[in-house]
């Protein structure tokens, strides 16, 4: 009787250290790791550096490259970064990308860790230094600006009453109150418009009141429950619209979402979206579920950022992670030599550590191919605005 005394009497405490065993296998396999995922999504913008590469580079299969950018025009235009997978520095995205990245850390970062901060701020500089290279020569640029978008931060930085003014008289005029579902890097009205919302809703300038207004549009279109919804979702919850690199509208919407919340909670403000009232909480939820998703919370049970987690893309289409370093392979590799490492399904043997890529589509289906570019190709606008929603995350895990 003592033997079997004994047996039951360990029965519960084996049943507890198994669930404690349990519980760490979760914990360690949880996709949630926002710190971590803050970090490598900075990292990332190494690996699309161009130019002469500084010795604290990290992703260090990344060599110098593009050295003789402008020369064609006697100028200096090295260094920027390239946009996706392949080779070219395009304006608008870079200067998109800047933007966001920049816009990530006046509203956000304060709340990353120190060494996040400083990695973030590096990564605007690297692009900062190249757009001023594209305007330092009188009469010529060698990018675009676009003048409400311009005009917006300006009155941001400088509260200069001409930029408000401008702001102001050309709201309807440049298409400020078109309401278009999206905000991207060629297309930013919506961005544009809960920008200048911040204003309105501390109280300052009602004549701005009809960008608040479009503003309030744009969330609305964002909650399932209204009266006005017609973004679309995947069954699995992601974001989705037409026409492949879907996951650059999740992570700029999940910005805005995010930013528009600071800005209501800071005024104790709300959306009216007819049939609803909807306050700060209820937009992080929905930006919550984007970046969860993202990170591995979705139906494939993989993570869209590569590097992180145990699942993620192997095959990116991407030019440096797909083709061996010139360390490996100090050998020219000619373009139609590249095609053997292209249509090989091995995967890639440089890891783009942070990289998001296209991700699935409006089936939350992603077959882990190279040759399908709109799936598998990272952008730097993709990840720009993510670094702001993970920096929130990763300080609010468990928002209200």
């Amino acid at each position: 009787m003592k033997y079997l005394y004994f047996t039951f009497s360990l029965f519960p405490v084996l049943l507890i250290l198994i669930i404690l065993q349990m519980c760490l296998l979760m914990c360690n396999s949880s996709y949630l790791m926002y710190n971590e995922a803050l970090s490598k999504s900075i990292m990332f913008f190494e690996g699309q550096r161009s130019g002469f590469l500084p010795n604290d580079q990290r992703i260090n299969w990344r060599g110098n490259s593009g050295l003789g950018d402008g020369s064609s025009i006697n100028a200096d235009l090295t260094g920027g970064y390239y946009d996706a997978g392949d080779n070219v520095k395009f304006g608008f995205p870079m200067a998109f990308t800047t933007t966001m990245l920049a816009w990530s850390v006046i509203e956000f970062g304060d709340m990353m860790p120190t060494g996040e901060l400083r990695n973030a701020l590096v990564a605007i500089r690297w692009s900062t230094d190249y757009l001023l290279k594209t305007v330092a020569q009188p009469d010529r640029i060698v990018v675009q600006d676009e003048l409400l978008w311009g005009a917006a931060w300006l009155r941001r930085a400088s509260q200069g009453e001409n930029y408000l003014a401008y702001i102001q008289n050309n709201g309807k005029t440049l298409g400020a109150e078109d309401n278009i579902n999206e905000f991207g890097w060629d297309n930013k009205h919506a961005g544009l418009n809960v920008l200048v919302s911040k204003e309105v809703l501390e109280g300052n300038f009602y004549a701005l009141e009809s960008y608040k207004a479009s503003a309030d549009t744009f969330m609305c279109t964002l909650i399932p429950e209204s009266s006005s919804s017609h973004i679309e979702y995947t069954s699995g919850g992601l974001i989705y619209r037409p026409g492949g690199s879907n996951l650059q509208h999740s992570t700029t919407i999940t910005f805005l979402l995010l930013v528009y919340a600071k800005y209501l909670e800071q005024s104790s403000g709300s959306v009216n979206c007819g049939n609803i009232i909807v306050g700060p909480t209820s937009l992080r939820k929905i930006a919550k579920r984007q970046v969860d998703y993202i990170l591995g919370e979705n139906p494939k049970g993989m993570s869209y950022m590569v590097g992180y987690s145990d699942r993620y893309p192997q095959r990116i289409h991407h030019r440096g992670s797909s083709l061996p370093s010139t360390r490996d392979h100090p050998q020219v590799i000619q373009c139609k030599e590249g095609s053997i490492y292209f249509n090989s399904s091995d995967p890639n043997p440089n890891v783009l550590i942070g990289a998001l890529v296209g991700g699935p589509g409006e089936d939350d289906e992603y077959e882990d191919d190279r040759a399908d570019f709109r799936k598998s190709e990272p952008t730097t606008y993709i990840n720009a605005p993510f670094v702001g929603a993970l920096a929130f995350f990763a300080a609010n895990p468990n928002p209200i």
